[in-house]
């Protein structure tokens, strides 16, 4: 498989931060294996990175992961074992488990990571069945995808305080639905083990808090290997009672990307980069790539067409944006065959287990790839992205991978120290998720 070209062909800082992170990887695992065994990690995940040649940063951390299906499938083994571990480690008792997906049942590819998903599970030794929220599924209901696998969805019943389909009382429920809406009536206050818990949906979880304690993070960690926090940490923050359609709360925004902007000028002129500095104004929650934009002068904000304040009104599900996050833009100045690229990295609870290249031929290197018309590619690790080649030159792919391997996760402990303190933050439950 072909590996990404890096347009910078990874000079200038870029290449002092690999060169610093192999240099200390025996610290860096040390510190890392100290850190996440204190914290209860995140079930799975996955990591978006931004890759510029001289700034390696995460920009996105999603808790319920819908991409199992871009994997390498190579690395199933891997998946499986790990796998083993997060089951073991939450309910070690379960046998079966209960696998409730988004309510996406006319995205094939979406489905075909459902099916994927199932397979790992099933491996691990348990029976797994899967379950849909949607009201107009009253029986099981077979789909053929076009990968010659098929998925069978079944009404999901409540029966007391435990879920369970027709003939099958799992032990656990494992979610894969980002509860975008609400959490829904039928999945509060279960006596079966929920996971990941309902506080880690985006009913609950901010950007906004994942990155102050994302600062945290990489502030300890470039103090453990002696680096500027910025070439890991985009700048950023947070603006509240935000109405795009009624041109609301646009002042706060607009003021946030020229200081944040000013800041990122003297950082460039620091390092020598010869690009214009960008923010991307993004909701405060959800993901698809929905409520999010690319501005590079704070007036840009103030004379948004109509098209535009539509755009960034609603995310996921039709949910209205009322707080946004406005982030330093990190560049990808990675491509493949002249597309632009960034990577996105899995794990599953400490470990990760591979990733792919998100890759957008209709985008440019200052925007959002995850939008229609983006494919992927399947990362061509080596055995593992663990396994850096020291003899070698610094910007080979084994070393570039171990590099995001490193920063991905920094972003998992960031999560599992995000949802200790959301596990506080309480929401009204719905009468039914609809999305």
């Amino acid at each position: 498989m072909t590996v990404p070209h890096l347009t910078t062909a990874l000079s200038g800082a870029i290449l002092d931060l690999e060169k610093r992170i192999l240099e200390a990887m025996p610290t860096i695992e040390y510190w890392l294996r100290s850190r996440l065994q204190n914290h209860t990690v995140p079930f799975y995940c996955s990591v978006d990175l931004r890759n510029s040649g001289f700034k390696l940063a995460p920009v996105d951390t999603n808790l319920f992961p819908g991409g199992f299906n871009n994997l390498n499938p190579d690395f199933m083994p891997l998946c499986v074992q790990a796998m083993m571990v997060a089951v073991e480690k939450i309910c070690p008792d379960t046998h079966s488990l209960l696998l409730i997906p988004e309510n996406h049942t006319r995205n094939i590819f979406y489905l075909q990571n459902v099916v994927v998903l199932q397979t790992i599970l099933r491996h691990t030794g348990m029976n797994v069945r899967v379950g849909t929220l949607l009201p107009e599924i009253s029986e099981a209901t077979m789909i053929d995808l076009p990968s010659g696998s098929s998925l069978m969805l079944e009404p999901v019943q409540r029966k007391g305080n435990r879920l369970v389909l027709e003939d099958f009382d799992p032990c656990a429920v494992l979610l894969n639905n980002d509860l975008s809406t609400g959490v829904p009536d039928i999945l509060q206050n279960l006596e079966q083990t929920v996971i990941p818990p309902l506080h880690a949906g985006w009913a609950t979880r901010r950007k906004s808090r994942y990155f102050t304690a994302y600062d945290c993070v990489a502030e300890e960690f470039s103090n453990l290997i002696s680096i500027d926090p910025w070439l890991i940490n985009p700048y950023f923050a947070s603006c509240g009672e935000i109405n795009f359609s009624e041109k609301k709360g646009e002042d706060c925004v607009a003021k946030n990307v020229d200081k944040i902007l000013f800041k990122i000028r003297e950082k460039y002129k620091q390092y020598g980069v010869k690009e214009d500095p960008f923010i991307i104004v993004k909701a405060d929650a959800g993901t698809y790539g929905m409520g999010i934009m690319t501005v590079k002068d704070g007036e840009e904000v103030r004379t948004l067409n109509r098209k535009q304040r539509n755009k960034m009104s609603v995310v996921k599900g039709g949910q209205p944006v009322t707080k946004v996050l406005v982030q330093e833009g990190v560049y990808t100045f990675e491509s493949i065959n002249t597309a632009v690229a960034e990577p996105v990295i899995y794990m599953i609870d400490r470990y990760v287990v591979g990733g792919f290249y998100r890759v957008h031929t209709g985008r440019s290197k200052d925007e959002n790839l995850n939008a229609p018309g983006m494919h992927f590619v399947p990362l061509s690790f080596e055995p593992t992205c663990l396994l850096p080649e020291y003899k070698t030159n610094l910007g080979c792919a084994p070393n570039r991978f171990y590099a995001y391997s490193v920063i991905a996760r920094l972003a998992l402990l960031t999560a599992a120290l995000e949802l200790e303190k959301d596990a506080n933050f309480t929401v009204e439950p719905i009468s039914m998720v609809s999305k």
